[in-house]
């Protein structure tokens, strides 16, 4: 623990049970070690308690109380973080949000909903699906609410739909000496003041807790179709992607695998998919005649690059089965590797440069002799890279690839993490890609949180 923060005594305890009540507040051991870690590489460290708040008021006064006492507080969703974000490095309090799972209001005229942080956004899609409406950011995993802004999320259709960031109007934020404020608004056009609302996603935690946010809703596609294009290259399945983007088409996917991972999900999940570089995608429209345009044009442009096969289908039903298969692959590839650990990094740049960084990345892959998966949001320029490791020695090597894999993204104008932000494993990167912008973020860290409580540890390489 930093010599600046104090521990929990039995005091703290006492007086957290009187806020959020004895059955919100655990020092168990088996509630610690379950909540010690994410989905992510980084070694577990266990909370000294853990505690349910129910209202966004008592979220602020264990904020209070833990401001005025120098305790570390880092909010937990759910663990499907893939950069340490949620883990209780300094121990302290670990505020679990997934008692504050309540949708708070519909608003289905204005298209949006308001919510407390702690509900799934699957679990949010299923109780809008009587409106017509849902929330387009699909991490993949059920993922909670607060969890994605506060990480900005994106996943498979931000091509289209965009990340968090772009579909989130007002949050309420708890702030680490206990107010509560409310950031951005109801209203779509928002041009007063600083855009405080923007400065709380992304921010993992650090600069305040979000305990209720309203989101931008979209009608459910009247039409929707699903395509895979298998290529013989790894190169012409990206280049397809370039030249997607820049037809003036507009998927709601567009994923590219390479043929490591379609045969393992051709063999485990029954799809069908060739041992090709393959890109997913898919088509959202109002009309159904738009929609077989889209497809015979996406036909064209990828048998003119080289497609080998090429399978669109409006079955929702293998639509479905697609979609499951492809969010299901690290699983996958995990019981497909029963004695090797997974080290996941994922970074993004302009789509212009994707080609480039994916030659990259074949290149170093092939000039070390390691397995490496790739598979990513092709249509952001964004990609993940999987290296399976068996000890010590090869994590080493898979550690100073995932280095120069940053690097090169970075050098082609891109960022050190598209989407799973910056945690524990990006923090050294941050003053490489952002030179003195980090000391301005350091400045606005210093004045919401002076004393350093909230999710230290993250974002920034010396705290």
């Amino acid at each position: 623990m930093s010599s600046a923060f104090q521990p929990v005594t039995p005091e703290i305890t006492a007086q957290l049970e009187q806020i959020v009540g004895r059955a919100a507040v655990s020092t168990a051991q088996a509630e610690r070690d379950l909540r010690a870690r994410d989905q992510s590489f980084h070694p577990a460290h266990a909370a000294d308690v853990i505690v349910w708040p129910q209202t966004a008021q008592q979220v602020a006064e264990v904020l209070k109380l833990a401001n005025d006492h120098c305790i570390p507080v880092t909010p937990w969703g759910v663990g499907t973080g893939l950069e340490g974000n949620s883990i209780a490095l300094f121990g302290g309090i670990q505020l679990s949000l997934e008692r504050m799972d309540a949708i708070v209001e519909v608003h289905a005229d204005d298209f949006q909903v308001t919510v407390q942080p702690g509900i799934g956004h699957k679990d949010l899609n299923a109780a809008l699906a009587r409106t017509g409406l849902f929330f387009p950011p699909d991490p993949g995993a059920n993922a909670s609410i607060g969890g994605m802004l506060a990480n900005n999320a994106a996943g498979i259709r931000t091509v289209k739909y965009g990340a968090s960031k772009d579909n989130v109007l007002r949050m309420q934020v708890a702030l680490a000496d206990g107010r509560l404020i409310d950031v951005g608004s109801r209203s779509v056009k928002q041009a007063s003041g600083y855009d405080l609302l923007h400065l709380f996603v992304g921010s993992e935690g650090t600069l305040g807790v979000i305990t209720e946010a309203t989101l931008k809703l979209v009608p459910v596609p009247a039409h929707m179709s699903a395509a895979t294009a298998a290529f013989p290259t790894v190169e012409s399945a990206v280049e397809a992607v370039v030249a997607i983007r820049g037809s003036g088409l507009d998927p709601a996917a567009l994923e590219f695998m390479d043929a490591a991972h379609t045969k393992m999900l051709r063999e485990a999940e029954g799809v069908d998919l060739q041992d090709y570089p393959t890109l997913f995608m898919e088509f959202h429209t109002a009309h159904e005649e738009a929609l077989a345009l889209g497809i015979e044009t996406i036909r064209e442009i990828c048998e003119e690059l080289g497609a080998v096969h090429f399978r669109a289908t409006t079955d929702t039903a293998e639509r479905k089965q697609l979609w499951h298969a492809r969010h299901h692959s690290y699983e996958i590839m995990v019981r497909s590797h029963p004695d090797k650990q997974f080290y996941i990094m994922d970074v993004a740049v302009p789509i212009s440069t994707y080609p480039e960084l994916i030659r990259y990345v074949e290149t170093l892959k092939q000039e070390r002799n390691r397995t490496v998966y790739l598979l990513g949001h092709a249509g952001d320029g964004n990609i993940h890279v999987e290296f399976p490791f068996a000890d010590d020695a090869e994590y080493v090597h898979v550690k100073e690839m995932d280095s120069a894999i940053v690097l090169k993204a970075l050098e082609l104008g891109g960022t050190a993490t598209g989407e799973h932000g910056v945690g524990i494993g990006k923090a050294r990167y941050m003053a490489q890609e952002h030179g003195a912008g980090l000391d301005v973020m350091r400045a606005i860290k210093a004045t919401l949180d002076p004393n350093g409580i909230l999710n230290p540890g993250k974002i920034f390489a010396d705290a």
